[in-house]
């Protein structure tokens, strides 16, 4: 108790004890508004982690070694089969505990958060699905609200972050200042219309509306300002995308990035392909990579980055699937920033099991790729959510 209270000093953590499954039930009437149990096992044949586990709350079941292990086992295997949102720990390492119930945060921030949607087509059905799977509430604006706060954002503010910008870049090559104003000038509508809705996302409908003249200037820029400081910025109006940069960003404190992802099976890479994507990887205090403040690539305007991400790292690479209640994952080793006028301006290759993640590929083109080996997280996170994982390597 004294360990997990030093450790998530920012748990609200409420103690019981428990010697049947009647105490078991007990428990749970008389705690019921809860995000979720952690039972840990003390000692065997009490039967309150199968009542507990059965409420339907996302549960832990903790193993303290050689009293509790016959029953967690037990136990566990009857959860699995229930498909209940359960997951155990059985561990000599403390710390395997704290990870554990640090997923529990992960799901009550999920249920906090907002995302925005700026598109005028009907985003209702993945709205619902997003909301019903993860509890996150999807807001549409409609392309008039956003260029309004593009037209009426404040021109020397704009002007200061287009300094930093081209200030912090390795070098700017197609853009003119003008064109670099224009994309602060949107990083601040979009940023406006984030603090006003209280929302930590924002995904727009870029291409489509870009190309029909519907968005005064493209977001790329202000895409790559938000996901470097905290929030997330992500293209094309891409909810499934989104969400996976959402649990990315509460699981790990990273920075993601959506990308078109590009085989070559000669290499066995994956290129991970975008005109956007952070130069913090490691999140808001971590170091920063360099860039190149380049035109957006598919029609050669506008201001996009071409960020050069480190080499040699383990990177996470999922794509999520409201509808589905499901997400694909597959782990692969940074290896080259590759410089090619053909597709988009960011292009990260990765060594993977390239053959495997083809044959086994699913839910269209994108996936979110972000810093560090996260596949022990993730399952453990979808056990909790109720999610199905899919190892796209395996």
């Amino acid at each position: 108790m004294d360990l997990l209270k030093k450790k998530l000093s920012d748990f609200d953590i409420t103690f019981k004890t428990a010697m049947s499954s009647k105490d078991g039930e007990r428990i749970i009437k008389e705690v019921s508004d809860v995000d979720g149990y952690v039972v840990y096992m003390l000692g065997i044949w009490v039967g309150a982690g199968y009542t507990i586990a059965g409420a339907g709350k996302p549960t832990i079941l903790i193993d303290d070694l050689y009293c509790g292990s016959s029953e967690l086992i037990s136990t566990y295997a009857w959860a699995k089969g229930e498909k209940l949102p359960v997951l155990a720990v059985a561990s000599s390492d403390f710390e395997d505990v704290v990870k554990a119930l640090k997923l529990i945060r992960v799901i009550v921030l999920l249920k906090k958060s907002k995302i925005i949607v700026v598109t005028d087509r009907d985003v209702r059905k993945t709205s619902e699905a997003v909301k019903s799977s993860l509890g996150v509430e999807v807001l549409k604006v409609l392309p008039d609200k956003l260029n309004q706060y593009y037209r009426e954002a404040d021109l020397k503010e704009a002007e200061k972050w287009a300094e930093k910008w081209i200030r912090e870049a390795l070098r700017v090559i197609e853009p003119s200042r003008d064109e670099i104003v224009k994309a602060a000038r949107m990083y601040l509508a979009m940023k406006r219309l984030l603090e006003e809705n209280g929302a930590i996302a924002i995904t727009v409908d870029c291409l489509t509306l870009v190309y029909s003249n519907k968005l005064e200037a493209y977001p790329c820029l202000g895409f790559f300002q938000l996901n470097n400081e905290g929030s997330i910025g992500a293209c094309e109006a891409d909810l499934s995308s989104t969400l996976a940069m959402l649990i990315t960003r509460h699981l790990t404190g990273k920075s993601s990035f959506i990308s078109d992802p590009v085989f070559d099976l000669s290499k066995s890479w994956i290129v991970y392909a975008h005109c956007v994507a952070p130069s913090m990887v490691y999140g808001p205090s971590g170091p920063v990579n360099p860039y190149i403040i380049r035109s957006h690539a598919e029609d050669r305007s506008g201001a996009s980055i071409q960020s050069l991400m480190p080499l040699g790292e383990y990177v996470t690479t999922i794509q999520v699937n409201p509808f589905e209640k499901a997400m694909t994952v597959h782990i692969g080793r940074t290896v080259a920033n590759i410089d090619d006028e053909r597709a988009c301006r960011t292009k990260l290759a990765v060594e993977v099991k390239a053959d495997r993640i083809l044959e086994n590929w699913r839910w269209g083109w994108h996936r979110v790729t972000f810093y560090g080996n996260w596949l022990s997280e993730l399952k453990s996170l979808a056990k909790l959510i109720g999610f199905k994982v899919y190892e796209e390597d395996v």
